[in-house]
């Protein structure tokens, strides 16, 4: 930011002599910061994750022109602005804290309020980086209205920022994890009830009692996925009706302030199961503790797969757990880092990533147990404390 001090002394507002307001606006001088060690001139932003992470504002993408522009820390003018269709400003500018608000009506060309945009913030040359999932209207837009520049992806600047979460990130992702252990308790509750109920119907009872404990709808497709649609990974849910003593894996979670939980917990109602799937369930748990184990600063995230597969492989199930051990998660579900063979990145404090192992067998029953974990100083924080047993 610019320093507009007198010679009389510094003038208040002065960005070295104040904390930022809003966490968004200390992600976004991070992300000028940041633009330059990858020597970029600046990114844009249209709705997307990128967008609410740096302001707070969540939208879904539309047809109608909508972006943030954020100079490198270096530029002339760094200040970050936006550009929104005209029936966004009221909300723009109370959600936001971004000073410099423009907008277009609809009539108006946008691609022409973007050139001005850009040429006053001095970025119609050079490097800029563009949302990695922006569609290919805009980025066409943005390559008419800033023909001289070069392009790049945005991931360049903000992946290493989104990966190490803050405290308001990490309390809102706590939140919503607490929300779904909350859940898993009412499931235990339904006991013998959920027999005879279609898979469909408990994933529907599912999102009430989500949004009934507080959070904000599901974060993805809830699973619930009973006896051999359990060797599935990603079922879904169906009409298949549960059955009382067969295993059904209850995959789920919600958002609080935009962050999801995930988690996953394999029970079983009304009766007891097989010998052969208690066996199962014992390995998956025991896999899952040693994964959680082995998550500390500085180990590589492919460390954490080998720690739970080494489990799964030693009891003679190693070709039926056929999918990575993690995945990072932050405002999206998946994100870095992976726990998967080969991913060498060390961890870092700060990062939340998942712990889930899972056995399969085809056309008879699936497991999976998952967590959501923080990387500590000194270890990990589990975010989800419910009981992990098929009870």
């Amino acid at each position: 930011m610019t320093d507009d001090a007198h010679a009389g002394g510094p003038a208040k507002g002065a960005a070295e002599e104040r904390e930022p307001s809003r966490p968004s606006e200390r992600r976004r001088e991070r992300a000028a910061q940041r633009l330059d060690e990858v020597d970029a001139a600046g990114l844009v932003a249209f709705p997307s994750r990128n967008l609410q992470y740096l302001t707070g504002f969540a939208e879904e993408p539309g047809e109608r022109h909508f972006f943030l522009v954020v100079p490198a820390a270096s530029a002339a003018d760094p200040e970050p602005a936006l550009l929104v269709p005209a029936l966004y400003e009221t909300q723009v500018r109370e959600a936001t804290g971004v000073a410099e608000v423009r907008t277009w009506s609809d009539g108006d060309d946008p691609v022409a309020a973007t050139r001005d945009l850009l040429a006053d913030r001095g970025l119609d040359a050079g490097r800029l980086l563009v949302d990695d999932t922006m569609w290919a209207r805009f980025t066409q837009d943005l390559r008419a209205a800033a023909p001289d520049a070069t392009w790049g992806l945005a991931s360049e600047a903000l992946a290493g920022l989104r990966v190490r979460k803050d405290e308001a990130e990490l309390a809102a992702l706590r939140e919503a994890a607490a929300v779904a252990d909350a859940v898993v308790g009412d499931l235990r509750a339904l006991g013998a009830d959920a027999v005879g109920m279609t898979e469909a119907a408990l994933a529907d009872r599912i999102a009430e009692r989500l949004t009934e404990r507080g959070g904000r709808g599901v974060s993805f497709e809830t699973v619930v996925a009973a006896g051999e649609n359990g060797a599935k990974p990603h079922h879904g849910h169906g009409d298949r009706e549960i059955r009382a003593g067969e295993p059904v894996v209850l995959d789920f979670g919600t958002r609080v302030d935009g962050y999801p939980s995930d988690q996953t917990r394999t029970l079983v109602f009304g009766g007891e199961p097989s010998e052969a799937y208690a066996e199962v369930h014992e390995v998956v748990r025991e896999a899952q503790a040693a994964g959680v184990e082995a998550v500390e600063p500085g180990v590589p995230a492919s460390a954490v797969d080998r720690a739970a597969r080494d489990v799964i492989e030693a009891a003679g199930h190693g070709d039926a757990f056929v999918h990575r051990t993690g995945h990072g998660v932050g405002l999206d579900v998946h994100e870095e880092p992976y726990l998967v063979a080969g991913n060498d990145r060390p961890l870092e404090p700060g990062m939340v990533c998942s712990v889930e192992p899972g056995i399969y067998l085809d056309g008879r029953f699936g497991c999976r147990i998952e967590d959501l974990v923080v990387v500590t100083e000194d270890g990990c924080e589990r975010l989800n404390r419910t009981d992990r047993g098929w009870e």
